[in-house]
């Protein structure tokens, strides 16, 4: 019996805008594979607090949506990534493997959420001079229909740091995935290496945003989960 996937979507997006429209969840599900997910707080359908309080408990909400038993196979975009690997960390023995989509050494020294949070929750477009992480969140924060007020209290939530020595912990193979144009995640291959099992895989002339639509970010984690249809 092959284990079900977790689908963790990104920033300002959703499960149905990261896996159900690129056909992720479909063509796992051909292959005969269980898929778990849901939004995240503050994402899409789920409740939208404004009070960064109510986002503390971000991952153990997902940690829930794991079985009782077994490891599974799991796939996180960005911030989904990052929760997956902060996961899987903690416990490592819940993983068989991991793909981490559009992350790579922006986890290892990230920035100050705060900017972001109070930019999204201005609304303001951010000016030329603005660094292009802060231009290009708060443009497609604000495209995607979102609560600004909710994002920016799910920005301001405590998060654990991502160090090599916590990921020294991710046991299980894990497949850094890429674009070679992503400002966002930077240099894949700091990350990978501190990781005990990490894998690099860079998509060509794709940026971060693009990256979970492209069918070649959908192939490779099809492959690297051995999940082809049938």
């Amino acid at each position: 019996m092959e284990p079900p996937v977790l689908l963790v979507h990104g920033f300002a997006s959703s499960f149905d805008q990261n896996w159900r429209e690129p056909g992720l969840v479909d063509l796992l599900a051909d292959a005969g594979r269980t898929v778990i997910g849901d939004d995240l707080p503050g994402h899409g359908r789920a409740a939208k607090p404004h009070d960064p309080e109510a986002y503390a408990d971000v991952d153990e909400r997902v940690r829930a949506l794991l079985p009782a038993e077994g490891a599974v196979d799991a796939v996180g975009f960005s911030m989904g990534a990052r929760i997956l690997l902060t996961l899987a960390a903690a416990e490592p023995q819940r993983f068989r493997r991991i793909v981490a989509g559009g992350v790579g050494a922006n986890l290892l020294s990230p920035g100050e959420p705060g900017v972001l949070a109070a930019a999204i929750e201005q609304g303001a477009e951010a000016g030329p001079e603005a660094p292009a992480v802060l231009r290009l969140f708060t443009r497609f924060a604000a495209d995607q229909g979102n609560d600004p007020k909710a994002l920016a209290a799910f920005l301001r939530r405590p998060m654990t740091q991502l160090t090599p020595d916590v990921l020294a912990n991710v046991t299980c193979p894990v497949l850094v995935l890429t674009g070679a144009q992503d400002e966002i995640a930077g240099d894949p291959e700091p990350l990978a290496a501190a990781l005990p099992d990490g894998r690099v895989k860079t998509l060509r002339r794709v940026d971060h945003f693009a990256t979970p639509r492209q069918f070649e970010f959908v192939d490779a984690v099809l492959d690297f989960l051995d999940a082809t249809p049938v």
